[in-house]
């Protein structure tokens, strides 16, 4: 089963339902990663990394793979939680050849589409503001677990030694 997923939906669908909803997992690869806000008590915005930082707090393992460093602004909110620096639960890893934008939840649903982890891509901005973005939402055991394993090559390093790009890479994973 696949639902279409389409602009705004992207925000509601996934940030407010499906990634605070894991229990074991969540991997998330995605191009670019910025300050992203999300809705949270009495209708304040406040940083995604916080929905992160709860999760692994809950015992819940988060990965996260991005092209490039963030800016300045997510580097402040992500120092903010110590659980997203000390935790083994969390992991990330740069690869400047990353472009894909994927979720996924529990090995139970995945997220492929066209939209970054950014405010104007999949987060909470006005729909006059907001990229124009396309995904499908995913639970078909099959192509779940093949998006499985093509973040998996990717997390544990499989294309690094033929990497032509390996000059600009900040940290090899291998």
């Amino acid at each position: 089963m696949s639902e279409l997923i389409l602009n705004e939906a992207h925000y509601a669908r996934l940030i407010r339902e499906e990634i605070p909803a894991a229990k074991r997992f969540l991997w998330i690869a995605t191009a670019d990663l910025k300050d992203l806000h999300v809705e949270g008590t009495r209708g304040r915005f406040v940083p995604f990394v916080g929905v992160l930082a709860e999760l692994v707090r809950q015992g819940v393992e988060v990965r996260l793979v991005h092209a490039k460093e963030p800016g300045p602004r997510f580097r402040e909110d992500f120092d903010k939680h110590p659980e997203l620096i000390e935790s083994e639960l969390f992991e990330r890893v740069l690869c400047p050849r990353m472009h894909a934008k994927v979720v996924i939840i529990d090995g139970k649903t995945a997220y492929l589409g066209s939209a970054n982890l950014t405010g104007a891509g999949i987060g909470a901005k006005s729909s006059t503001r907001r990229n124009f973005e396309a995904g499908l939402l995913v639970r078909d055991e099959a192509t779940v677990a093949e998006l499985m394993a093509f973040f998996d090559s990717l997390w544990i390093g499989e294309q690094c030694p033929r990497c032509g790009r390996r000059e600009v890479c900040p940290d090899p994973i291998a």
